[in-house]
């Protein structure tokens, strides 16, 4: 059982350090132009731990690739250093709080109480570090590194990139008793020549909380009553929203965790991301989302060759070293969801070109059996497929026709509907038929034929409405050949397998198909365990990706995820058309009530509220529609009274 060190404490988390803890972790934090992780804790002596490391998607290094934008690493001794007479001080942390910012309080043996708040800006090419000290006896102490420092450069594919360190901290910092005294310190990187950054930190401090507000409390408001639900649903909105990077070809959502930057993916951004962000309302995460599925449009000729896995290097580059993961299927998915979602008939219309190439793609790939052929899936070799035929590729492809039929008959292209129709009906057989077989006793999937091992996206059939093997398959996910503290394994322990490799995006759609397929009762224990997990103990705050492989980062796509846990999941959200949508008012036995406000879906902003015995949605503060908690699907037309 992991250890908890956070409580939550106004939507914040708050870790009170105590005496003989021993405990590192660390946050990621973006703006447009830098990434910040910092790395922070208690060291085996007591003191601080603190390392610094700034990404600058913009700033591209050689080769430009995937994983070549810049990044600053910088230690304890590389940044600003406190000093009384000459001597470095100790600081001893008794608090840490999550916030969107991460602050450390701490005490000295210099006679003053250090806070540290470190932050990214919002639109300037630093991240910021605010030192406020208060004296608890007369204190006079110096920094080790004068007013700009220039710690090093890197030569990049635009020039010569400076890294500085600069503060506005006095030479002598002076103070008696009961006094304080704040300074900020700028962590930057800029292209030689070019002006050195400049922010005020207080301005940019008001800047990240605005964004902080923005992301978490402007939309899609949850309420349940389970704390830990409610603040990790918060704290995914803000992972989810806060990584978009501006560059030379538009806004990039991107996962970050040191790695993946100014760069976009047709599962991680196209897939997981577009649809949450498009039922959010935020301008600047739909504009990344427009601008990650617009990308992919210059490569869907005629020709019919597969699309790129990634568009990469601020959208210069292409990535396709898995070759056909089914990206086109994840596209065909995600597309048709985001524009549904959205609600906006001039945007569908963009994009349904594009979506209806995805579906003639895949149609062309079909093999005689009739699942869909791909070389790979988005784990790109780490775990084994026939390189002919996965469950993940025709699963995608089969949800992708369902929302697909109903985007075209939105726009009015019927003929083009009842085909996709009838292709889903046609594949949802062949998934059976292929994919189908009795595995440790649980009549639920193989993943690849000759694979008789349990594979965690036994789930995904499940997610896109064929539930034909749907109890066996649940039994089968929180069976112990599957299911374990961290989640579910990406693959069950066998002679073939000695892994115990999890991912949290196959954790996270596993939760929401249990909730989709009525069976959400069996999967609230684990759900709570893992929100408590995520969100308080070892590794927070946010869904992380892969274990041991990534070491647990927290890329940004998989928080998007985790929220459509809730909202199609818990809540069962699922747009009928450009203007309606549908959920299922059942109410799970842990929650008094639940709530969720400012949805933002088909072109309208709704309230749901589902209690013991009704239900009732309104929209713009007037109540639309009303009924019984009975559990049976039903659907909301925007501007509709449904009383």
């Amino acid at each position: 059982m992991a250890e908890q060190f956070w409580k939550i404490k106004d939507q914040a988390l708050v870790w009170e350090v105590k005496d003989g803890q021993v405990h590192t972790d660390d946050i990621e934090m973006s703006g447009l132009f830098a990434d910040f992780i910092a790395a922070y804790g208690v060291g085996e002596d007591g003191t601080l731990v603190l390392s610094k490391s700034s990404f600058y998607p913009t700033l591209r290094t050689f080769p430009n690739n995937t994983h070549s934008t810049l990044a600053v690493r910088l230690q304890e001794e590389d940044c600003p250093r406190l000093q009384k007479d000459g001597v470095f001080i100790k600081e001893s942390p008794r608090r840490f709080i999550l916030d969107g910012t991460l602050i450390i309080e701490s005490e000295t043996d210099a006679g003053v109480l250090v806070k540290r708040q470190l932050f990214p800006s919002s639109a300037a090419c630093c991240n910021i570090e605010i030192v406020t000290l208060t004296a608890t006896a007369d204190a006079k102490l110096t920094l080790s590194l004068p007013y700009t420092h220039v710690h090093g450069y890197t030569r990049g594919t635009k020039g010569m990139y400076l890294h500085e360190i600069i503060h506005d901290a006095p030479e002598q910092i002076v103070l008696k008793q009961g006094e304080s005294l704040s300074y900020s310190v700028l962590y930057t990187s800029r292209i030689a020549n070019q002006p050195r950054v400049s922010v005020d930190a207080a301005v940019e401090l008001s800047k990240r909380y605005a964004r902080v507000r923005e992301l978490c409390d402007g939309s899609l408001i949850l309420l349940t009553g389970n704390e830990e639900l409610d603040v990790m649903f918060r704290f995914s909105k803000l992972r989810a929203g806060e990584s978009i990077f501006e560059t030379l070809t538009g806004k990039y959502h991107s996962p970050g965790g040191q790695a993946y930057y100014a760069a976009t993916w047709c599962n991680d951004q196209v897939e997981y991301a577009g649809p949450h962000f498009a039922m959010t309302g935020d301008e600047i995460a739909i504009e990344a989302s427009l601008n990650a599925y617009r990308s992919y449009t210059a490569f869907m000729s005629d020709t019919y060759h597969r699309i790129p896995s990634s568009i990469i290097a601020e959208g210069l580059d292409i990535w396709e070293g898995a070759g056909d993961r089914g990206d086109a299927a994840m596209y065909l998915y995600g597309a048709s969801l985001f524009c549904l979602y959205l609600g906006d008939k001039s945007v569908a219309r963009e994009l349904f070109p594009a979506i209806k190439w995805c579906a003639e793609y895949c149609e062309r790939q079909k093999l005689p059996e009739g699942v869909i052929g791909s070389k790979s899936d988005e784990l790109e070799g780490r775990f084994p497929t026939d390189g002919i035929a996965n469950l993940s590729t025709s699963s995608l492809c089969f949800g992708g026709l369902i929302f697909g039929a109903k985007l075209a008959d939105s726009l009015g292209e019927h003929d083009t509907a009842e085909l996709f129709r009838t292709r889903a009906d046609e594949l949802e057989s062949a998934i059976e038929s292929y994919f189908g077989a009795n595995l440790h006793g649980f009549d639920t999937y193989r993943y690849s034929k000759g694979f008789d091992t349990l594979r965690a996206w036994i789930c995904l059939p499940l997610c896109m409405g064929i539930d034909t093997r749907g109890k066996q398959t649940l039994d089968a996910m929180l069976s112990s050949y599957l299911w374990t503290e961290e989640g579910m394994l990406t693959c069950e322990i066998s002679d073939e397998n000695r892994s115990d490799t999890i991912w949290d995006r196959s954790t996270l759609y596993g939760m929401k198909a249990a909730f989709l397929a009525g069976a959400g009762e069996q999967m609230l224990a684990p759900l709570f365990a893992y929100c408590h997990k995520r969100l308080v103990c070892d590794r927070v705050p946010y869904a992380v990706e892969a274990y041991p492989e990534g070491d647990k980062r927290h890329l940004s796509a998989e928080s998007a995820l985790f929220a459509r846990v809730v909202t199609e999941g818990i809540f069962g959200i699922m747009p009928e058309s450009l203007d309606s949508f549908s959920f299922v008012p059942r109410l799970p036995s842990a929650f008094p009530e639940m709530r969720l406000q400012n949805v933002r879906i088909c072109g309208g902003c709704f309230d749901i509220y589902i209690g013991k015995d009704e239900w009732h949605v309104t929209e713009g503060g007037k109540e639309i529609a009303r009924g019984k908690t009975d559990g049976v699907r039903v659907e909301i037309r925007k501007g509709a009274l449904h009383l």
